[in-house]
């Protein structure tokens, strides 16, 4: 598994403060432990898990999907964009307690920016609906975050991973994709196009999303890096969707993706032109 040697930053202090008499400032503080949630023979976590699952149409997949989640996950938090199925009605009978949003934009990555404002959980994990997904595996992505990474990067490449679902054309996109983010930003992802991924959720005051389609994944992946915060790769089996066809366009969705990363790798670039000008106008020079 890879990982950047850079610390993480610190995530909320869980640890609740009792004060007899109501009044911390002039009491003796009794620093009251987090509830912890058993999650493996040898981990417990005291952080609550949110599980984000973006669907349309997929009322068929769900129950492969729900299955593979543990029970120990905080919530799940269903983003439906705008089902003509029983995908809603399906979740609700799988996970009683599941938080439904409705998306009101269209595409993936407008769906997964409505879900993380939803969650309440202090880690995130994305997870699609097309049963491609293991949820058993959740567990190596929050051990990595617990054990200090911040964003735990699903990888079909890295050493125990795989994958049934990757034509010989996407597979090399991604290769070329994946080798274009490593070298421009300085990143050692062994996977990009990939949407199996977790982090805390104080990640998001680093980042900033602003994109609706598949590249979200490339999105995440690049501003991370550029944030500083540390990475740590997740090996991963991606399976075949089981019902239904994918949304998802070789050649149109790379074309995306090689677009955000174009744009990515100009930004700091603008914002020294901007501040270029600033110091010029101040000195009274033309730009």
């Amino acid at each position: 598994m890879n990982s950047f040697a850079c610390p993480a930053a610190p995530g909320p202090d869980r640890w609740t403060v009792n004060s007899p008499t109501g009044d911390a400032a002039s009491d003796t503080a009794v620093r009251t432990p987090p509830a912890y949630r058993p999650v493996s023979e040898n981990l417990a976590i005291a952080p609550p898990v949110s599980v984000v699952i973006p669907a349309m149409n997929e009322a068929e997949n769900l129950p492969h999907v729900f299955k593979t989640l543990p029970d120990w996950i905080h919530e799940v938090v269903l983003v439906d964009g705008n089902s003509t199925d029983d995908t809603v009605r399906v979740a609700r009978e799988l996970w009683p307690g599941v938080v439904v949003v409705k998306q009101v934009g269209k595409g993936k990555g407008d769906a997964l920016i409505s879900g993380f404002a939803a969650c309440t959980g202090d880690i995130i994990v994305m997870v699609d609906a097309d049963g491609s997904a293991d949820g058993e595996e959740i567990v190596s992505y929050v051990s990595a975050l617990v054990g200090g990474a911040d964003f735990a990067k699903g990888s079909r490449f890295a050493n125990g991973g795989g994958t049934d679902d990757m034509t010989p054309v996407r597979r090399l996109g991604n290769a070329v994709l994946c080798g274009i983010v490593n070298r421009k930003f300085g990143a050692r992802y062994t996977d990009l196009c990939y949407g199996y991924n977790a982090f805390w959720k104080h990640c998001l005051d680093s980042i900033v999303l602003d994109c609706s389609g598949f590249e979200i994944e490339t999105l995440i992946n690049v501003r991370i890096v550029k944030a500083g915060l540390r990475v740590q790769e997740v090996p991963s089996y991606e399976y075949n969707r089981i019902h239904g066809v994918s949304n998802l366009s070789a050649v149109r969705d790379g074309i995306r993706v090689l677009k955000v990363i174009l744009r990515e790798k100009a930004v700091p670039r603008a914002r020294r032109r901007t501040q270029a000008v600033f110091l010029n106008a101040r000195r009274g020079v033309a730009s």
